[in-house]
C-alpha cells in the first residue's frame, strides 16, 4: 500500500510539473500578442518574432549551459559548473528512473525565456533582430542562470542567497534566506533592470516624447494579458513542484492580488486622466501577477490584497517616469516588471504570514529582519543585473550594431527586416 501512495505522488508531481511547464511556456507567446498589440502596426510583427526568437535561443542557451550554471554544483556560491550537465544529458539519460527531474529541468527552460523574452518591451522599433538574437542567448547563459542558482539552484543547502544572506551560510548563519517563491528576483527585477540597460544604451525613439506612440491593437493587448494570467498558474502554482497546499495557495493569492492590481490600476488612471482604459486594466493585470509572483506561497489573502492594490497604483504611476527621466522604455518593462517586482520582493519583508518555516513579515510580528534581507537580495540582483546587461550590451553595439537605421525606423522594421507587413494596405 505505501509503495502504491509512492507512487502515486510521484506521478502526480510528474503529472502537475508537465501541466504546469506547458502553461508558462504558453507565457511566452501570450507575451508576444500583449506586446505586439502595444507596438506601432509597422513594428508589430518584429515585436511578436522578438518573443519568438527568445523562445527559439532561450531553450538552445539553456540545454546547452543554462541548466548546468543554475542548477550544477556550486563554484564559490557563485554559479554552477558550466559543463557539468552540457546538453542536459545526464538528466536525459535517466528519463525512466526520474522523469520528474527530466521535466523540471525543462520547467526551468520555460521561465528563463519568458524572462529573457520581457526584456524586449523595452527596445520595441529601433533593436536590430540578429543582435536580439545574439543578446538573449547570452543574457540568459551569463545573467539569468547565475541569478537562478543564487536562488533556486542549490540556495535550500546553505549555498546562493542562503550563503550570503542568511539560511545556514557563513555571513549571516542566525538569518532567514531571501524567499523569492517563482521569481521576483530571478525574473522580473532581473528582467526589468536589463531592459532599462538596453532602453539606455539604445537611445530614445525618433519622435519620442513629441508624436504620439499609441498601441495599435488593443484587443491583442487583452488577450495577451488574459492568456498570460493563465500561463502564470503555471508560474506561481506550479513553483510548488506538486500539486499540494503550497500549489492552492499560490493560485488563490494569484488570482487575489491580480484581481486587485487591477482595480488598484484603473483607480489611479481614473484619478489621474478621468478614464479607465483597456490598456491599464490589462498593465494592472501584468503588474499584480509579477508583484504577487516571489511571495505568492508566504503570504495570506490580505497579504495578497495589499500587494495587489499598491503594485497597480505604484506602476500606474511609474509608466510616466520615461517621459520625466528621458529614457524610453518602449512598453514599460521598467515601469512594470522592475517597480512592481522589487515591490513584492520587498513586501515578503511586511506581509509574510509565516507559512514557510515560521518566517514571518513586519506586520505579522516578525520584526525588520526579513525585510533587510528581502532589500539586500533584490540590491545584489539590480546591480549584478546591471553590470552585466551593459558589458553584453556594449560589447554588441561596438561589434555587430544595435540599433537599425534611422530610414528602417522610420518606413518600419517589418518590412524592412522580416520582408512582411502585419495589415495589407485597403485597396
Amino acid at each position: 500500500m505505501e509503495d502504491a501512495m509512492a507512487y502515486a505522488d510521484g506521478v502526480g508531481a510528474l503529472g502537475w510539473l508537465l501541466v504546469s511547464a506547458s502553461l508558462v511556456l504558453l507565457m511566452t507567446p501570450a507575451l508576444a500578442f500583449f506586446y505586439g498589440g502595444m507596438s506601432r502596426s509597422k513594428s508589430v510583427l518584429n515585436m511578436m518574432m522578438m518573443s519568438f526568437g527568445a523562445l527559439g535561443v532561450g531553450m538552445l542557451a539553456w540545454v546547452l549551459f543554462g541548466y548546468s550554471i543554475s542548477a550544477g554544483p556550486t563554484v564559490n556560491n557563485l554559479f554552477g559548473e558550466p559543463f557539468s550537465n552540457f546538453g542536459m544529458i545526464d538528466v536525459l539519460n535517466n528519463y525512466a528512473e526520474d522523469p520528474t527531474s527530466v521535466i523540471s529541468a525543462g520547467f526551468g527552460a520555460t521561465f528563463a525565456i519568458i524572462t529573457v523574452a520581457l526584456i524586449s518591451g523595452s527596445v520595441a522599433d529601433r533593436m536590430k533582430f540578429g543582435s536580439w538574437l545574439l543578446f538573449a542567448f547570452i543574457w540568459v547563459v551569463l545573467v539569468y542562470a547565475p541569478v537562478s542558482h543564487w536562488v533556486w539552484g542549490t540556495g535550500t543547502n546553505g549555498e546562493g542567497f542562503d550563503a550570503l544572506l542568511g539560511g545556514g551560510g557563513p555571513l549571516f548563519a542566525d538569518l532567514p534566506g531571501p524567499y523569492d517563491f517563482a521569481g521576483g528576483t530571478v525574473v522580473h527585477i532581473n528582467a526589468g533592470v536589463a531592459g532599462l540597460v538596453l532602453a539606455l544604451l539604445l537611445g530614445i525613439r525618433k519622435g519620442f516624447g513629441k508624436e504620439p506612440m499609441r498601441p495599435h491593437n488593443l484587443p491583442f493587448v487583452m488577450l495577451g494579458a488574459a492568456l498570460l494570467w493563465f500561463g502564470w498558474f503555471g508560474f506561481n502554482a506550479g513553483s510548488a513542484f506538486a500539486a499540494d497546499g503550497y500549489a492552492a495557495l499560490a493560485w488563490v493569492n494569484t488570482t487575489t492580488a491580480t484581481a486587485v492590481a487591477m482595480l488598484g490600476w484603473l483607480l489611479a488612471e481614473k484619478i489621474r486622466d478621468g478614464k479607465a482604459t483597456s490598456l491599464g486594466a490589462a498593465s494592472g493585470v501584468v503588474a499584480g501577477l509579477v508583484a504577487i509572483t516571489p511571495s505568492c506561497a508566504s503570504v495570506d489573502t490580505w497579504g495578497a490584497i495589499v500587494i495587489g492594490f499598491v503594485a497597480g497604483v505604484l506602476s500606474a504611476l511609474a509608466v510616466g517616469l520615461k517621459y520625466k527621466l528621458g529614457y524610453d522604455d518602449s512598453l514599460d518593462v521598467v515601469g512594470v516588471h522592475l517597480v512592481s517586482g522589487l515591490w513584492g520582493t520587498l513586501a515578503i519583508g511586511l506581509v509574510a504570514s509565516g507559512t514557510i518555516n515560521g518566517d514571518a513579515g513586519l506586520f505579522y510580528g516578525g520584526g525588520i529582519t526579513l525585510l533587510g534581507v528581502q532589500a539586500a537580495a533584490a540590491a545584489i540582483t539590480i546591480v549584478y543585473s546591471a553590470i552585466a546587461t551593459l558589458i553584453i550590451g556594449l560589447l554588441i553595439k561596438y561589434t555587430l550594431g544595435l540599433r537599425v537605421s534611422e530610414d528602417v525606423e522610420v518606413s518600419g522594421i517589418d518590412l524592412a527586416v522580416h520582408g512582411e507587413t502585419a495589415y495589407e494596405e485597403a485597396k
